[in-house]
């Protein structure tokens, strides 16, 4: 990574912003471009700027975080999003903006370099992103985040508005659209076989002919059987022959 991640920190408190630069100023990879003490310049200074990332505070007075978050997807350069705020109660909606982190003040050093991992992580060449992916897949379940371990995933469907994720274990259901899900699994094992089904490779035991070109798919862990559009056949049969 030669260029350096351009960071605007953006917070109402002159002495979060000082410490915040200060913290970041050891990350080569980091440059803090500038600065914002309100809503309104942080839009502006994301505007002339350019950031690559936002380190944001969520409680501010007139426009606050969320509402900056909101604006900047409106720019030609849409930058990451990291919430800093000392509230564990945005954690959610943080995550429907799909911010990259959410740092609680008073900020922990170990943390930060967490965040700034996941950062270069983002910015990092497709290669090196599909080569180390996130361990964990967030999901939104109702009022709270689950971190699930995509290798107990067997495979994820979208049914009437809702996305299931079906695991060993456990079904989970998320409003979160199905190719949101399919993106943030790349670098697993995972295959869409259909317009509604992403199926994990890595528990395919079975496929079988069945009508018009399509197949069925059987999958150890489970009697179901998933139908596999003849779109996708060829493609995948190639992912498991290799």
């Amino acid at each position: 990574m030669n260029a350096k991640i351009t960071v605007l920190i953006v917070d109402d408190e002159r002495f979060s912003r000082e410490e915040l630069n200060f913290l970041l100023e050891p990350y080569e990879g980091i440059e803090v471009v500038g600065e914002a003490g309100s809503g309104d310049e942080a839009v502006m200074q994301t505007l002339k700027l350019q950031p690559d990332v936002l380190f944001l505070d969520v409680e501010m007075p007139k426009m606050d975080g969320m509402a900056v978050a909101k604006a900047v997807q409106e720019l030609k350069k849409v930058p990451e999003i990291v919430f800093a705020t000392a509230y564990p109660d945005f954690a959610v909606e943080a995550f429907r903006q799909k911010a990259i982190d959410y740092l609680l003040k008073p900020f922990d050093e170990e943390q930060l370099s967490e965040t700034v991992e996941r950062i270069e992580k983002k910015f990092a060449p497709a290669e090196e992103r599909t080569a180390y992916p996130p361990s964990k897949l967030a999901v939104e379940v109702e009022d709270t985040i689950e971190y699930l371990d995509p290798s107990e995933i067997m495979y994820v469907h979208r049914e009437d508005r809702v996305t299931k994720i079906v695991g060993k274990q456990k079904v989970y259901e998320t409003r979160d659209a199905l190719k949101d899900v399919e993106q943030r699994l790349q670098g697993f094992s995972f295959f869409r076989i259909h317009k509604s089904y992403l199926v994990n490779l890595d528990y395919v035991h079975r496929l079988t002919p069945w009508f018009n070109g399509a197949y069925q798919l059987e999958l150890q862990e489970t009697e179901e059987k998933l139908s596999v559009s003849r779109n996708y056949v060829k493609e995948l049969r190639k992912k498991l022959e290799l």
